[in-house]
């Protein structure tokens, strides 16, 4: 929920209804869990077992889906707070699973494998958030499992090291993966996605989400003829 929604209405739509209602979208999400299956099963045959090994995954737009709150937005006015829509949609809101969420968490439940759920939703709705990763029949939804807004995302990671191998990580933007891509210009991000392109696809797993991000800001290039 930014104010990118109130400046450009009809460029945010267009970017909600890929995300919602594209076939192409699902599928990039599937590919993404099929890739993650394959990274995480590669590394317990390696380990011998899958005991002190962690997965760590953001929520939003990676597990959940949560379109249908994006769309509700744009048909509200520049008199609602929309950080408070988003605390309500984290409350009451009906998220669904995205494709390919289901089977990859309970193969690693399955494995052994630690999962800690690691998001920048509010903490003050901790309760509710568990409740719909529950509802959704996800594993391993426990109060210590489930991080949320507080400390930096690159400190909830660290202080997980501390008892496991993080050996895999997903998440649909590049903060949720490394403390340098955080708070940083976009043309730093590339820098940094060039120096650390090796973990793309191996133990990092981005996901698409076309509605939210630093790059929405950006000026698009045009041919020079």
């Amino acid at each position: 929920m930014t104010d990118q929604t109130r400046r450009n209405p009809r460029e945010h739509a267009m970017a909600i209804r890929y995300q919602q209602r594209s076939a192409e979208v699902k599928a990039l999400q599937r590919q993404c869990y099929a890739l993650a299956t394959l990274r995480l099963k590669a590394a317990v045959e390696e380990h011998g077992t899958g005991q002190g090994l962690a997965v760590v995954s953001d929520i939003d737009e990676t597990i959940l889906d949560n379109t249908a709150v994006m769309a509700h937005a744009m048909t509200l006015d520049g008199k609602h707070d929309h950080v408070e829509v988003w605390k309500t949609w984290e409350r009451e809101g009906q998220p669904h699973l995205i494709p390919g969420a289901a089977d990859f968490f309970h193969l690693a439940d399955r494995l052994g494998v630690t999962i800690f759920y690691v998001s920048d939703r509010f903490n003050e709705n901790k309760l509710a958030t568990i409740a719909t990763l529950s509802r959704l029949g996800l594993p391993q939804v426990h109060a210590d499992h489930v991080q949320l807004f507080g400390p930096p995302k690159a400190e909830r990671r660290a202080a997980i090291e501390r008892d496991h191998r993080i050996v895999l990580q997903l998440g649909d933007t590049l903060h949720d993966f490394h403390g340098a891509f955080a708070n940083v210009p976009l043309e730093r991000q590339h820098e940094l996605t060039h120096d650390h392109a090796d973990r793309f696809g191996d133990d990092w797993i981005v996901f698409p989400n076309a509605a939210h991000g630093t790059w929405m800001e950006a000026e698009i290039r045009s041919w020079d003829k």
